[in-house]
């Protein structure tokens, strides 16, 4: 559920936040020029991290000023105006003191927030994050102006076509699901115009708070991935290097988005500096079977059939599916239209014998299903299962033909010398799946 926006008052501006969690120890999170917080709940990978983070934590999140729900910047703007926003929300949520978590050029805010109002900072933390963002003699791995002008000219001409290069550079590791990128593009076009993103692009240049640096007297904790593609690690090692007693981490990954790839690990280690504990929910995952099934020709065999006696034998399928799918202990997770999304604990023998059961089951209803399998590490919350096993064996299923069971090499390896008997249908591609995977039919 997303949480509610309220408005708090900063000088003549009304600045949009929402606050996250219980938590005995309040964040606020500046994530940089831009981030929507009523848009951000729509992509699944940004809402898990959040609500993470809301679970060791009261999470404090807004629309910067220019962006989102939030007024417009005026012309006078400055990076004093920001320090005042970020106070004048925290004071909004009636919190007196906050850990602050800062994301690239929040880093800024962040830094000048916990060295001239140390009062009001717990702790900082800095992920990917900068103190100055453009190219000087002694800072030569940030951008030059003219390479700043051009990357904005990119950035514009991503808005006006539609493109998905920018999303590829920040989350490589989403750039190939349709569904982020539809979510990524959307975000470009409601946080800015492509003449106000070029704008903002090079006004991040003036940046530099580096003179604030030695009077950061707060608990600090530096994070990056030294592979991704957007803010160069030197930006974090020499935060590292000039706050006093900074404790500096590198993780894996080549994502910029923090939310993309591991992001349990960052949250992790963010929650142990925080609270001394490393919480062992924020990182649910498990090896499972996933299963889906489907049935064939569903609209052809509706139209045929008409309303009413479609809708008893998609009754009389659901039945006998949900049938096989308690006998053999399997988790119901959701329907998917005319088929089931299924779980499966332990080695993926009850997974098979289940699909078995149920072709055979709704075979005699007169309907026709195709069912997919594959084991392998899945991400889990309340309610859903996630991450690329679920991905693969919707892939899987996506080959079947009428009556079929198709299995991963996954599935069909673990169980190698048991009763169940396989026919090679050779490796493919599967759509949005790193690599190549070998497919084999269940014998029936």
């Amino acid at each position: 559920m997303t949480p509610t926006t309220r408005y708090a008052r900063s000088g003549d501006a009304s600045i949009a936040y929402q606050v996250v969690g219980e938590g005995d120890i309040d964040v606020l999170l500046l994530p940089g020029w831009v981030f929507l917080i009523e848009h951000v709940w729509e992509a699944a990978p940004a809402r898990r991290y959040l609500e993470r983070i809301g679970e060791f934590s009261r999470l404090i999140i807004y629309d910067r000023r220019g962006i989102g729900l939030s007024d417009l910047r005026q012309d006078d703007h400055s990076h004093e105006d920001d320090i005042e926003d970020a106070l004048a929300v925290l004071d909004a949520a009636g919190s007196s003191q906050a850990a602050i978590y800062t994301h690239g050029l929040g880093g800024p805010v962040g830094i000048t927030l916990a060295a001239q109002h140390p009062e009001r900072v717990k702790a900082l933390v800095m992920y990917a994050s900068v103190a100055r963002n453009s190219w000087a003699p002694d800072y030569d791995w940030a951008l030059k102006p003219e390479e700043r002008a051009a990357l904005a000219e990119h950035i514009a001409a991503e808005r006006l076509e539609g493109g998905d290069s920018e999303l590829r550079r920040q989350a490589p590791s989403l750039a190939d699901d349709p569904a982020m990128r539809e979510w990524f593009a959307r975000f470009g076009r409601l946080a800015a115009s492509p003449g106000r993103a070029r704008q903002q692009f090079i006004e991040a240049g003036e940046y530099d708070v580096r003179d604030m640096l030695p009077h950061v007297h707060v608990p600090t904790l530096v994070l990056h991935r030294p592979e991704e593609q957007v803010f160069d690690v030197r930006h974090s090692r020499y935060l590292a290097e000039h706050i006093e007693g900074a404790r500096y981490i590198e993780l894996p990954g080549q994502d910029s988005l923090e939310f993309a790839g591991d992001g349990d690990a960052i949250i992790e280690e963010v929650s142990e500096f925080l609270t001394g504990v490393r919480q062992p929910g924020l990182s649910a995952r498990a090896l499972l079977t996933v299963m889906f099934t489907d049935i064939v020709d569903s609209t052809r065999r509706a139209s045929e059939l008409g309303d009413q006696r479609w809708r008893d034998l998609l009754a009389q399928h659901d039945d006998a599916v949900r049938l096989e799918i308690s006998r053999y202990e399997g988790r119901e997770v959701k329907t998917t239209g005319d088929g089931f999304l299924v779980t499966f604990a332990g080695p993926p023998s009850p997974a098979l014998r289940c699909a078995k059961a149920i072709s055979a089951a709704t075979a005699h209803l007169g309907v026709e299903v195709r069912i997919g399998l594959h084991t392998g590490e899945c991400e889990l919350t309340e309610d859903d299962v996630g991450g690329m096993a679920v991905h693969i064996a919707s892939r899987v299923m996506g080959m079947a033909g009428p009556g079929e069971v198709l299995v991963s090499g996954a599935v069909a390896g673990t169980v190698v010398g048991g009763p169940f008997e396989f026919e090679d249908r050779g490796t493919h591609e599967l759509k949005g799946v790193p690599g190549s995977w070998p497919v084999f039919a269940l014998g029936l």
